[in-house]
């Protein structure tokens, strides 16, 4: 299904505090059986969510680049990666992490909302919005920071909601 983000944010402005909330608790007394409810709602959330109509990660978020990214990426462009990073990339010393210097982010089409190195992305790109990892428990913080941003990890969290009280 496309992505409305006017819609999304509108939700968000009304359900990201309590939707927070819900994922602290279940952070902090998981429920038995979650990485495999969470497996069965990560098929559902990819048949109503077409991350092509929306693109909201590219738009407002920036990777982190691993230095394994940055080289892969760099011979992608046939450029060294100190050239990659001072061309697109800046240091963030708080987080010890490399991130893009502005969003949206410079590769992504903003005719088509595809990713123009999507075979050579970024590993946290690759992953994202982590709604399936083993360990669901280890990445509810994530899941607290994604829902504002990702339709996917807001509607995991409403099916969540639904299934797990």
């Amino acid at each position: 299904m496309l992505v409305n983000l006017r819609s999304f944010k509108q939700k968000v402005r009304h359900h990201e505090k309590s939707f927070k909330r819900y994922l602290a608790k279940i952070g902090k007394n998981p429920p038995r059986g979650l990485d495999t409810i969470a497996e069965k709602i990560d098929a559902e959330v990819w048949e109503e969510v077409d991350c092509l109509s929306c693109a909201n990660c590219c738009k407002t978020m920036t990777p982190t680049f691993t230095k394994k990214d940055i080289k892969r990426i760099a011979g992608h462009f046939s450029m060294t990666s100190k050239e990659f990073t001072e061309k697109w990339l800046e240091f963030d010393k708080k987080e010890g992490d490399w991130m893009n210097k502005k969003q949206p982010c410079q590769f992504l089409d903003m005719g088509t909302n595809m990713c123009s190195i999507y075979e050579v992305r970024p590993s946290d790109c690759s992953g994202f919005p982590y709604l399936k990892k083993k360990k669901m428990v280890d990445y509810i913080h994530v899941h607290q920071q994604n829902v504002s941003y990702c339709p996917a990890t807001f509607k995991m969290v409403e099916k969540m909601m639904a299934r797990i009280r």
